[in-house]
């Protein structure tokens, strides 16, 4: 399947709402891309995220079912607030379902994890010492 184009409607629709929901969740912009990237996926993904409106404030998962990869890109505001080991962690789950044949559940399930993730900021000091 390229680009995402055996999704249905309905799970078009589910990746929206869990884009939309882990958004409010976190106070950030999650944007999902099913493309075929041109060269490096990294660097695909990296120019595609750049290109959205507010890349300091966004989370860009970038999913190339024909490459079998996935990348999730942060921008500068949302990787205070979602850090590499929280995307590895999600990216583990969209794995774990993409395995199991379901790209949009997978998609979700990251989704959902990402929102949380970002919900939650880390804590930079303690009043303990």
């Amino acid at each position: 399947m390229a680009a995402g184009e055996g999704l249905s409607a309905r799970e078009r629709a589910d990746i929206e709402r869990a884009a939309q929901r882990a958004g409010d969740l976190a106070g950030l912009t999650f944007s999902v891309l099913f493309a075929d990237a041109e060269g490096d996926v990294r660097a695909y993904s990296e120019r595609a995220h750049a290109s959205l409106s507010h890349p300091a404030s966004s989370v860009l998962v970038f999913v190339d079912p024909a490459a079998r990869r996935l990348e999730i890109v942060t921008g500068s505001d949302a990787l205070r607030r979602i850090d590499n080991r929280a995307a590895k962690l999600a990216a583990l789950a969209m794995t774990s379902g993409f395995s199991n044949g379901d790209l949009a559940g997978g998609v979700v399930d990251g989704l959902q994890m990402l929102g949380e993730y970002g919900n939650h900021p880390p804590v930079m000091h303690t009043d303990t010492p």
